[in-house]
């Protein structure tokens, strides 16, 4: 399973989901642990402030179960790489916070014809839906249209 971003959304999920013993966990995030949010992204701790996400969170996940293979995707991940990571997962949660990501995931998990997760989260509203690009009785996300960014 591939967790694109790392923070207030992915990081509780990573944490429960190695809890329950998902077997491989790949962790992408391009930002480093910072002390403003430690209120909200449980997985971390005082001493992971400055230290990049997907090794804070890889240690933190490895003390609650050292089970899952854990691989870290420190970084953006480009179109290319993004569509050969997908490809290696049977399933894509996006917890990330801008719209150039969420198309990004989305479009390759439509050409990799794999099911996305999506979450977001504003103060105290969430939306959570799941894009199945194996059906083609489901929904996907919107592509954007060109000078959406």
């Amino acid at each position: 399973m591939l967790l694109v971003g790392l923070g207030g959304l992915g990081s509780p999920a990573a944490l429960y989901l190695a809890a329950a013993g998902v077997g491989r966990l790949l962790l992408n995030d391009f930002d480093k642990v910072d002390l403003s949010n430690l209120q909200r992204q449980i997985l971390y701790r005082d001493g992971d402030v400055g230290a990049p996400k997907t090794e804070a969170a890889a240690t933190a996940l490895k003390g609650v179960n050292p089970g899952p293979m854990l691989e870290q995707l420190d970084g953006r991940l480009d179109e290319a790489t993004l569509g050969q990571v997908i490809r290696r997962c049977d399933l894509v949660l996006d917890g990330s916070d801008n719209f150039g990501t969420r198309f990004a995931v989305n479009k390759a998990c439509v050409a990799a014809r794999k099911p996305l997760v999506s979450g977001a989260a504003l103060r105290y509203e969430g939306q959570l839906a799941v894009f199945d690009a194996r059906d083609a009785a489901s929904p996907l996300l919107r592509m954007p249209l060109p000078g959406d960014g």
